[in-house]
């Protein structure tokens, strides 16, 4: 075979895939079944769209999905069956009429909230409830660990702690605010004053006559 044989036959296989391709859109175009399908979709209490619904043809996988805004647009048929599915809500589905006259339709689909609920979970990290008490009961804990526990819960230790360790800035920030509260609360007028305070001075000779205010002597 030449080479002007074979340059003439691949032109006839073009002139031919071209013609039956015009053909079949054609064909598809000419489909007076063939509907522009469109509309929106939204929740049926406060009328919001819902994004992202699958959208597909009943027994096929033709479809779309909604936007953001929960609007659609996809070729169908009249007469088909579309269904409507998203989480949280419960199926819709609606049949395209057969007796619109146009090649274009346009709806806005409602859908209902559905509430799903889940039976209790309880997980472990040992098939039975009794393994699992059985091994808390019998673990055998570190002596340094223990010791480091006991020390940290240790009141000396928490006191000492306290007195050395500054404040963090989430509490200099609660020590400002508490002390702006108290010069708010009494501005206008006289804070309190423990020294006309009957009751603070009747404790004071209270304590004084026990010899609360004695100095004690360390014995040797």
């Amino acid at each position: 075979m030449t080479k002007q044989k074979l340059t003439n036959l691949l032109l006839i296989l073009w002139i031919l895939i071209g013609c039956t391709g015009q053909k079949s859109a054609r064909a598809q175009v000419n489909d007076s079944t063939l509907v522009q399908f469109s509309g929106v979709v939204v929740t049926a209490d406060s009328l919001k769209p819902i994004p992202f619904v699958n959208i597909f043809i009943k027994d096929s996988w033709r479809g779309t999905i909604t936007d953001l805004y929960g609007f659609f647009s996809f070729v169908a048929h009249r007469n088909d069956d579309i269904t409507f599915n998203a989480l949280g809500y419960k199926m819709a589905q609606f049949t395209i009429p057969d007796t619109i006259r146009s090649n274009r339709y346009s709806m806005i689909q409602v859908m209902r909230m559905d509430t799903l609920i889940l039976n209790e979970t309880e997980i472990y990290p040992w098939p039975t409830y009794e393994q699992f008490k059985e091994a808390f009961v019998h673990t055998n804990i570190p002596d340094d660990d223990l010791a480091r526990a006991q020390k940290n819960i240790a009141e000396l230790e928490k006191r000492v702690m306290f007195d050395v360790v500054p404040m963090t800035g989430s509490m200099n920030y609660r020590n400002y605010i508490d002390q702006r509260i108290q010069k708010l609360y009494y501005a206008g007028q006289y804070q309190p004053n423990n020294l006309l305070n009957p009751f603070a001075w009747a404790q004071f000779i209270k304590a004084w006559k026990q010899g609360k205010f004695k100095v004690k002597h360390r014995e040797d």
